[in-house]
């Protein structure tokens, strides 16, 4: 319990009131609706935020490889917001994904301010390129897409503490950059196999 919230893994029985609270929040264009099913396929997921019996909040690490994960569908019910439960599920998050040994977390965000405070940096997103490519690529904001890319490097190696302590930065150290994937083409023509004689 924290500040009267019980912060939870999700259960199935979840679903609608998780659909419920993003749907709220894909209606502003600020998140992207996600359906009951694909809700229930990533349950394993979401963290949920309880005040009592009515749900407060909602959060999800979706990992991506075997040391980065992203924080999404980060969802504060309207009549609990500025009252600690956002950063509440991201901390719940963030010590998950400690304890998967990940190295780092990313967001896109229309709030960096939010992120700021809990140490998040922001960063170009060709420093992302998996999610750019797995899950961008069927987001109507695509080509034009206003989010902003934030990360917090969350490990406790040496290897990282020292790199920080360097460059004078409360906990941000930038990931080796990756050449970034080729364009991908839009149509792929297939050439018809010849029947066989």
């Amino acid at each position: 319990m924290l500040n009267g919230l019980l912060i939870r893994k999700a259960r199935l029985a979840d679903v609608p009131a998780l659909a419920e609270l993003i749907e709220g929040y894909a209606r502003r264009g600020v998140m992207l609706p996600r359906t009951e099913f694909e809700l229930a396929e990533g349950i394993r997921d979401f963290t949920v935020a309880l005040d009592g019996d009515r749900f407060a909040g909602c959060g999800a690490l979706h990992i991506y490889t075997a040391d980065s994960g992203e924080v999404r569908s980060l969802a504060v019910d309207a009549r609990r917001e500025r009252r600690g439960v956002g950063r509440a599920i991201v901390e719940a998050l963030e010590a998950e994904a400690r304890e998967f040994g990940l190295r780092s977390l990313f967001a896109f965000t229309y709030v960096t301010g939010f992120f700021a405070k809990l140490g998040y940096r922001e960063l170009d997103r060709a420093e992302l390129p998996l999610k750019a490519w797995k899950d961008c690529l069927r987001c109507p904001k695509f080509k034009a897409c206003d989010e902003i890319a934030v990360r917090k490097w969350i490990a406790d190696s040496p290897e990282i503490a020292s790199i920080t302590r360097a460059s004078g930065d409360s906990g941000y150290v930038p990931l080796p950059r990756t050449s970034p994937l080729p364009v991908l083409p839009t149509a792929i023509a297939i050439a018809p196999i010849p029947p066989k004689n």
